[in-house]
């Protein structure tokens, strides 16, 4: 046996021996933003199994709780590109065509059995699973499906597996299941659900609807929420205005498809055009001419530099400390409830949106989190401590990353302690008070009304 030395790894993973250099010159340019990588990522194809962090303790933690939001899985476009023919794709579920998943010909099979599940209001004339030969505007697709059949599989492998969060004996009381009113959040969640739970049984699902994409339930009221969206909006209109590269790339666009400008701009081409790209469909063409990778790349560059801007300039973060309050405040206390030995809805699945993904991510203060992707996943997980049970902490997980430490209430605490979790109470403390102080206020009703100084 030839034992070959190796250099020593650091815990940050990187190889002090190293001969790249790590470090760019101080002087030099960060790189780019690439927007063809990033679209990439943005699409979330399913190729590769994903590496996760979901269930990561020391031995004497218990798994007591599992809260997941999740986007819905890749659709088809919300907008059309006037005057160009629609991208052709098929939302039919054909197991034998790419991407696919071995449990897909079952989750077929099963949804069209669906008449004893509970499903509220307008969610039970809702399509179980996509079934077009040609997607419907805003269709899940079959790779959003696929997307979620992953994300419900690792789910399983980790939290039924591993951790037995749930046993084969379920009861629907330990479930509970939200979803906007749209068919790409219902089937993202079944799909999820179908490869995650021990047992799929339709008598114990129950899934309730939120006619909010912020799921603000019962506390949408907010005048002071509206104010900061409405700011925000003006702030992403002067970013376009001031883009010249974006504007020259419009007025060309718009002259290929033979619409005035401002109708190219009001149609969203962008949402267009990352489902070709996702789905490698040529961008659409016309007499005039086609629409082409640079066009892509400009508009694509321009919503990075939006969402960059976005973070440093804050009206956002006020608008999300306000938007997402009603559903942080519902997450706490289920948290507390069940660290006081509640032992009910100890898994919970709220199907929702980028729009809803987004507001949460900036209100915990994880600023380096890209842009919800498709079938993106945030997850809080609490822990039981083993040797002191009436302690808790949580772990919070971004598309399998730990960025526990990345929030606003939890950074000071990771410098002071080795425990690899935050403390609930911290948590608790950040959602019921502090999410207030920048508003000079201490509710979220007196927050939602008091005008800025």
């Amino acid at each position: 046996v030839h034992l070959i030395p190796v250099n020593p790894i650091r815990e940050d993973g990187l190889n002090p021996k190293s001969r790249k250099r790590i470090m760019p010159d101080l002087l030099t340019e960060p790189p780019a933003i690439d927007p063809v990588y990033e679209a990439h990522v943005y699409c979330n194809i399913p190729t590769i199994a994903e590496r996760s962090m979901e269930g990561h303790a020391p031995h004497y933690f218990k798994l007591v709780s599992v809260q997941v939001l999740i986007r819905h899985g890749d659709r088809y476009p919300l907008y059309a590109i006037p005057k160009t023919k629609r991208p052709d794709i098929d939302c039919m579920l054909l197991p034998g065509r790419k991407p696919s998943h071995p449990q897909l010909e079952a989750f077929i099979k099963h949804m069209s059995k669906g008449s004893a599940a509970q499903m509220d209001g307008s969610l039970s004339s809702l399509p179980r699973y996509p079934s077009h030969s040609l997607c419907e505007m805003g269709e899940l697709t079959q790779t959003g499906v696929v997307q979620h059949l992953r994300n419900g599989q690792l789910l399983r492998e980790i939290y039924i597996n591993k951790h037995k969060l749930l046993l084969s004996d379920w009861t629907a009381k330990q479930l509970y299941l939200e979803t906007t009113g749209k068919s790409r959040t219902l089937q993202s969640a079944l799909a999820l659900l179908y490869a995650f739970l021990p047992d799929f049984d339709w008598k114990k699902i129950n899934m309730r609807h939120q006619w909010s994409t912020i799921f603000c339930s019962g506390s949408c009221d907010c005048p002071m929420r509206n104010h900061y969206l409405e700011e925000e909006q003006r702030r992403q209109y002067s970013l376009r205005v001031k883009n010249n590269d974006l504007e020259k790339i419009y007025v060309d666009m718009a002259k290929i498809v033979g619409i005035p400008t401002r109708q190219l701009r009001a149609s969203n081409p962008i949402d267009s055009l990352l489902c070709y790209f996702c789905h490698n469909v040529s961008f659409p063409c016309t007499k005039t001419g086609c629409i082409g990778m640079e066009h892509f790349k400009v508009i694509k560059r321009h919503q990075l530099e939006d969402e960059r801007e976005r973070q440093e300039k804050k009206l956002y973060f006020l608008y999300a400390l306000l938007a997402t309050h009603p559903l942080l405040n519902q997450t706490v206390n289920r948290l507390q409830h069940i660290a006081e030995g509640k032992k009910e809805e100890v898994f919970v699945l709220y199907s929702a949106h980028d729009v809803t993904l987004s507001p949460v991510l900036s209100a915990l203060g994880i600023t380096e989190a890209r842009f919800p992707r498709f079938a993106a996943r945030l997850v809080f997980e609490l822990w039981q401590d083993g040797k002191r049970p009436k302690e808790h902490f949580i772990r919070i997980l971004y598309n399998g990353a730990d960025v526990t430490f990345q929030t606003s209430f939890c950074k000071d605490y990771y410098k002071r302690s080795s425990k690899p979790m935050c403390p609930l109470e911290k948590f608790v403390n950040f959602v019921k008070r502090d999410m207030f102080l920048v508003f000079n206020s201490t509710s979220y009703y007196d927050a939602c009304r008091r005008r800025p100084l």
